[in-house]
């Protein structure tokens, strides 16, 4: 064992834990006096516990970018540009995927790395579309037709819900979160809930407790679904191996000829100002979330790069049937989120009302928005800290 051991946290799947163990053991290789354990946590232990409390247990943190204004305002991680060179920096930002990299940056401080990218894009089985002469949609009314067959599946509880309603704002005219006194305006809302429920109201109910990786494997482990016209990519299963069936990615479909734009995920690696080594934690991030280390042995053992060489990557294309490239021009047309020490209250909150309206439980649209306007505003108002749940 290592005289300095390092303890990080992050969310338990293969493409959280399994490159960060990969890094994690080269990093010793290369830094014998140093061990890293890891400890990983469910999607649903990250949005239950507050990230900030982990700060004072662990010295490395895989946090997702709206928790950003909370650090900000408790400090309780590192503000990366006073750690690390410039020159790392600026690298960081001009090999950003999307957005990803500066989604990190609130109040003029780099509270994160982008060690991982993502955002919903398409998948689907080739096998069966192709078996059953149909190509991959590439228009709203193309998936609605699919979704007719019974042969949709997409995730539909409350979070990826309240994703995708920010989607359909924006191609329904308006982006969300223009002032504080509302989320959107009753007209697009309205609109935005009425084109969600074109699409959720033709797929089978199970879908309203799937979240994404759940999806992932329900398509890639029989041939009940065809295609999912959204979910937050995973790159693990356009693996060869990864699952029973393989899943290939694409570019979300046009609606009034036009991309969707869909909300950017992804996750960052942050340090916690309460670590005892931080010097030691900065050198292990600043090794995994640079470019020879994502495109490589980062991207290799199943990760999802945050670094733009990995997406370009001609190996890592290879091995992933072109998920990176495929996807690549979705990630940066991605809208990012709020990120007001506040906002996770109103994401934890507000999706529950777009769940009941489109599983059928509520039908009144407007009471919907009124309640979602409701949990913003209490948002705006309260910093995180004192929100009681």
């Amino acid at each position: 064992m290592g005289e300095i051991v390092l303890h990080g946290i992050t969310w338990n799947h293969s493409r959280g834990i399994t490159p960060l163990l990969a890094a994690s053991q080269r990093f010793h290789e290369l830094n014998p006096h140093i061990e890293i354990k890891w400890t990983k946590r469910t999607l649903q232990e990250f949005a239950d516990f507050p990230i900030e409390r982990l700060t004072e247990n662990y010295d490395l943190l895989i946090i997702d970018h709206p928790w950003v204004g909370c650090a900000a305002a408790t400090e309780c991680v590192l503000p990366l540009e006073q750690y690390l060179s410039q020159d790392y920096l600026d690298d960081q930002l001009q090999n950003s995927v999307g957005y990803s990299h500066s989604s990190y940056n609130y109040n003029h401080h780099q509270w994160a790395l982008a060690i991982d990218a993502a955002a919903p894009f398409a998948s689907y089985r080739k096998d069966l579309l192709e078996a059953n002469g149909m190509a991959v949609p590439g228009t709203w009314e193309e998936v609605l037709a699919i979704a007719k067959l019974g042969k949709v599946a997409v995730p539909a509880i409350p979070i990826d819900l309240l994703m995708n309603f920010y989607t359909f704002c924006i191609a329904a005219g308006q982006a969300p979160f223009a002032d504080e006194k509302e989320v959107i305006d009753e007209a697009t809302g309205i609109e935005a809930l009425r084109i969600m429920n074109s699409l959720y109201s033709l797929v089978d109910r199970s879908m309203f407790s799937k979240n994404p990786i759940a999806v992932a494997e329900a398509m890639a482990a029989a041939n009940d679904y065809w295609y999912c016209p959204f979910s937050y990519g995973y790159s693990n299963y356009s693996r060869v191996g990864y699952a029973k069936n393989l899943l290939h990615y694409a570019d979300v479909v046009s609606m009034n000829n036009q991309q969707l734009q869909t909300t950017i995920g992804g996750t960052g690696l942050s340090v916690s100002a309460f670590s005892q080594h931080k010097q030691e934690a900065i050198a292990f991030a600043e090794m995994t979330c640079s470019a020879s280390c994502q495109s490589t042995l980062y991207v290799e053992n199943g990760g999802q790069p945050g670094h733009l060489a990995a997406w370009k990557n001609e190996l890592a294309n290879i091995m992933t049937n072109n998920f990176f490239s495929n996807n690549l021009p979705a990630m940066e047309r991605g809208y990012v989120r709020p990120r007001y020490n506040g906002y996770l209250y109103f994401q934890d909150h507000a999706g529950a009302f777009i769940h009941d309206f489109l599983s059928g439980k509520s039908k009144d649209a407007k009471q919907v928005l009124k309640e979602v306007n409701r949990i913003y505003k209490y948002s705006v108002e309260k910093n995180q800290s004192s929100i009681s749940v």
